[in-house]
């Protein structure tokens, strides 16, 4: 048993502006990984798709790895609107939930930030940043991202509630470098990276047009995930609170 006296301290409320850049900052470097290690990847292995991917999916694990554990004590480390809504949604109950108010500045910072994280890393390469050509709405990729996206939500509030925060980071970095590889979408998962991946036209690009057709599928994903976590989870061991610096991806 913990000794009252001894234990830590707990995370102090942020407040919403710190939050909101904590969002920003960490969708956008997120996106900067993904697009950024996707442009070097076809510059050093230029004959060789498969070592393309290899390479990008290992830059994301560790990256989005990193990212959640700088800062998830600040915001949650949603970095992704499906997250987000989930949280809220599976905590309406608690007074000390995340705040059906703070739903939209989340995903406005999630999205401004996935869209800056793209521009950061064509700018890096000396890559012109237009709006990417490469289709991907086809049914195997939309099925795809409903996978993915429910297994993400499923993973992350699995271990909330199951009081396992502390192994989140090394977990979803896990899942969704390995979603890279069984899903034929190779793993959006996440409304604001499909979006802010349209303003890159290389090779973790996504058109425009496609665009809406996969965040429709993380929609459906993420309402899938929910239920898993409700019907498998009922209870949770501790209550997920944003504010309190536990790590939501």
């Amino acid at each position: 048993m913990t000794n009252p006296d001894t234990a830590p301290p707990a995370i102090a409320p942020q407040p919403l502006g710190r939050r909101l850049l904590a969002e920003f900052l960490g969708t956008g470097l997120l996106v900067t990984v993904v697009v950024g290690s996707g442009i070097a990847a076809a510059e050093l292995s230029p004959d060789d798709i498969g070592l393309q991917l290899l390479e990008n999916s290992m830059a994301t694990v560790f990256g989005l790895a990193v990212l959640i554990l700088m800062l998830g004590p600040v915001s949650g480390a949603h970095f992704n609107p499906v997250v987000t809504v989930a949280d809220w949604f599976l905590s309406r109950r608690d007074p000390e939930g995340f705040s059906a108010g703070h739903i939209a500045p989340y995903v406005a910072a999630q999205g401004a930030g996935a869209i800056a994280g793209a521009l950061l890393a064509n700018a890096m390469f000396d890559v012109g940043t237009t709006l990417s050509e490469h289709e991907r709405a086809s049914g195997g990729h939309l099925l795809g991202e409903v996978v993915a996206t429910a297994g993400l939500i499923l993973l992350i509030f699995a271990l909330v509630r199951s009081d396992r925060t502390a192994v989140v980071a090394p977990a979803v970095g896990a899942y969704i470098g390995a979603a890279y590889w069984f899903t034929s979408s190779t793993s959006f998962a996440n409304p604001a990276v499909s979006l802010g991946r349209a303003f890159s036209d290389t090779f973790a690009g996504i058109a425009p047009s496609s665009v809406p057709a996969f965040v429709l599928a993380q929609i459906v994903g993420g309402a899938i995930g929910v239920v898993l976590v409700l019907t498998l989870y009922p209870s949770q061991a501790v209550t997920p609170h944003t504010h309190q610096g536990e790590s939501h991806v």
